[in-house]
């Protein structure tokens, strides 16, 4: 595993345990898993982590991915929004009759 892959993972567990992300803990986490890393690393991602929220970055993994396609598919299809929301309308239909829950 990579150093990067572990902070990481560190960072999860301590924010899932609802401690402060810092690079100590880090280092704790990481060196209790018996993985070693480049020493760096702790340090970079609670850098990084001292204005981001881990919870922020987590809930915002696929956010806005389809709203600039559906965008530019409509200014290539000359202007046309009906024509662009139409299929959108018939995927959500169709998710819909499926008797499926991802978290069932």
């Amino acid at each position: 595993m990579s150093g990067d892959l572990a902070c990481t993972y560190a960072a999860l567990i301590l924010h899932d345990d609802g401690q402060e992300v810092t690079a100590d803990k880090i280092n704790a986490v990481v060196s209790a898993s018996g993985m070693t890393i480049e020493p760096y690393w702790a340090g970079l991602f609670a850098k990084f982590l001292e204005s981001k929220s881990v919870g922020d970055l987590i809930s915002n993994v696929g956010a806005g991915g389809g709203a600039p396609a559906a965008a530019g598919a409509a200014g290539a299809a000359g202007g046309d929004a009906g024509a662009a929301a139409a299929p959108a309308e018939e995927e959500e239909e169709e998710e819909a009759e499926m008797d499926f829950d991802l978290f069932d």
